[in-house]
């Protein structure tokens, strides 16, 4: 919890969601941005940024080694590029907060930089598995320290030089992925990552935008080290993972009709449309255009009767963010949902195959954890109290489950909403939830 106080969500139950609404911009994007922008040559533009905490770590710990950023303002921010080599030896360790994305990240960018650096976060952030990126750094020659549980503080040492890798991924993950990929702008030779199944691909879109080339066949991406990066205009789209919860309430609540505006569909990330849509989801993908090199649409969605599904498994990195909300859609649905090969849903800011399913047999639904995924029998939700273990993402999606409920629900230990969505309850409420926050000593 980022906070003494426990942020409490009351939302009372039914309702409907109406109306014509934007998101605030993709996190997955805006700390790419951050980074690369910050060692480009130039100034780097940015549109849509999303001021929540874990991208303002990012852009924080580039500011305390010597990057200068101006904003953000309403979204706009200005990066002053210090070039592949300018960073400098911050005063103390860079503190990421919650963000495992900053993290493993940093990790490979900072690897090669020649400084001594230390990355530190809160505590739940300091829980989670790092040695997926440790390892792989080391056989690049890098040299950073875990602790004995393979966990944060990362300290990274100074190295004389990186070698290039190939290397592939033993699971399905971007956050990996990227983070190799920005050590090697710094290793000698080609780093080439090969990826078991499809996952976001923000990285390398954004690296060619910067006009580092970036060479993709099929399920690998490889660059050479050595290059540059040049300063460009970013117009960062609507977060996807954030309009899920709408998506989700929308089909979940009768008689609601809404529009999200300018939501990213990169065909990396839009799992949770297809999944929807295989549920019998009302979602209609209007006005589709390329935005800085990334696919944009406006989403229109209607009230359904959704229907339990198994889940494909080659959809699942497509949606690993927004499972939390799918779960509240499949506790709607007729009948059975099954979620198998997502082992990497226990890994996230909580253990969100078991947080889930302890919240939904708080609230009266059937739900069976598995190793790698759920059981979920839809029919009703009742009312309860839940606790969302300072998961910005389980508060959000019980938010939406009120839509449904037979009584009210309230959601302990909401903080780190503003991760990722600064502004949800007073979104949601606008578009027709019944929710209030409050907060406790």
């Amino acid at each position: 919890m980022s906070s003494a106080k426990n942020l409490i969500f009351h939302i009372r139950p039914g309702g409907s969601l109406k109306g014509t609404l934007r998101v605030p911009g993709d996190k997955s994007i805006s700390h790419r941005s951050i980074m690369l922008g910050s060692l480009a040559e130039g100034t780097t533009h940015i549109s849509g940024f999303l001021e929540g905490d874990d991208s303002l770590a990012t852009l924080r710990a580039f500011r305390a080694m010597g990057v200068e950023i101006s904003g953000p303002v309403d979204g706009n921010v200005a990066i002053q590029g210090v070039g592949m080599h300018g960073l400098k030896l911050p005063t103390g360790p860079l503190d990421l907060g919650n963000s495992g994305t900053s993290m493993r990240l940093l990790a490979g960018l900072l690897a090669g930089q020649g400084l001594k650096l230390t990355l530190i976060g809160d505590r739940s952030l300091s829980s989670r598995p790092m040695r997926r990126v440790t390892d792989p750094l080391r056989s690049m020659g890098a040299q950073v320290e875990t602790t004995e549980q393979g966990t944060a503080p990362l300290t990274i040492y100074p190295v004389d030089h990186l070698n290039g890798i190939d290397y592939p991924l033993p699971v399905a993950s971007a956050q990996i992925k990227s983070c190799l990929l920005l050590a090697g702008l710094y290793a000698t030779g080609e780093t080439r990552i090969t990826e078991p199944a499809p996952t976001r691909d923000h990285t390398e879109r954004m690296l060619s935008g910067f006009g580092y080339p970036v060479q993709r066949s099929g399920a690998t991406a490889a660059l050479q080290g050595g290059g540059k990066l040049t300063a460009c205009d970013i117009d960062i789209p609507a977060d996807i993972s954030s309009a899920a919860f709408f998506m989700v309430g929308a089909s979940i609540a009768p008689g609601s009709d809404v529009l999200l505006q300018h939501v990213g569909i990169n065909p990396t990330r839009d799992g949770v449309i297809n999944i929807l849509r295989l549920m019998g989801a009302d979602i209609e993908v209007l006005n589709q255009r390329d935005v800085g090199g990334e696919p944009v649409a406006d989403l229109r969605v209607r009230s359904a009767d959704l229907h339990g599904i198994r889940i494909p498994e080659d959809q699942v990195p497509l949606a690993i963010d927004e499972f939390p909300a799918l779960f509240i859609a499949a506790a709607c649905a007729r009948g059975e949902t099954l979620l198998t090969g997502a082992e990497e849903l226990r890994v996230k800011e909580s253990d969100r195959i078991q947080v889930m399913a302890d919240g939904l047999a708080a609230v009266g639904v059937e739900a069976m954890p598995t190793p790698g995924g759920i059981v979920i029998q839809g029919g009703r939700i009742g009312g309860g109290r839940i606790n969302s273990h300072g998961d910005h993402r389980i508060a959000m999606a019980f938010a939406m489950a009120a839509l449904r409920s037979e009584g009210e629900i309230l959601i302990d230990d909401c903080s780190n909403v503003n991760t990722s969505f600064p502004g949800f309850v007073a979104l949601a409420s606008g578009a027709g939830l019944d929710i209030e926050q409050s907060e406790e000593n």
